[in-house]
């Protein structure tokens, strides 16, 4: 089980974007890496196509490693680390760190 998949909310620790806060819209396992909404933007050059028949520089997001990001608790509402706990029925569920938080995500 990962422990940062898509559609969690993260906070950037490190880097130009330190402080930011988006969701994840892409996570690449065997690269470490992650794509998060509004972090990390570059420029690219687009020739005209039929999608974007003006063309010209697209602002997109890069990917970022998973190392500089933090999830946020939706309960606690602050960056923890998060735990895998396995529950009777033997599944897998992520949990907050946070010492006086501990709910699942």
């Amino acid at each position: 089980m990962r422990k940062i998949v898509k559609n969690d909310s993260v906070v950037v620790l490190t880097g130009n974007d330190r402080g930011k806060t988006g969701k994840i819209l892409k996570v690449f396992p065997d690269k470490n890496q992650a794509v998060v909404e509004g972090v990390n933007l570059m420029k690219r050059h687009s020739r005209p196509t039929r999608d974007l028949p003006q063309g010209g520089i697209i602002e997109k997001e890069g990917p970022i490693n998973i190392s500089n990001l933090k999830v946020v608790c939706p309960k606690c509402n602050r960056p923890t680390r998060i735990g895998i706990r396995i529950l009777e029925d033997k599944s897998k569920v992520r949990y907050c760190k946070n010492a006086d938080c501990g709910e699942m995500i």
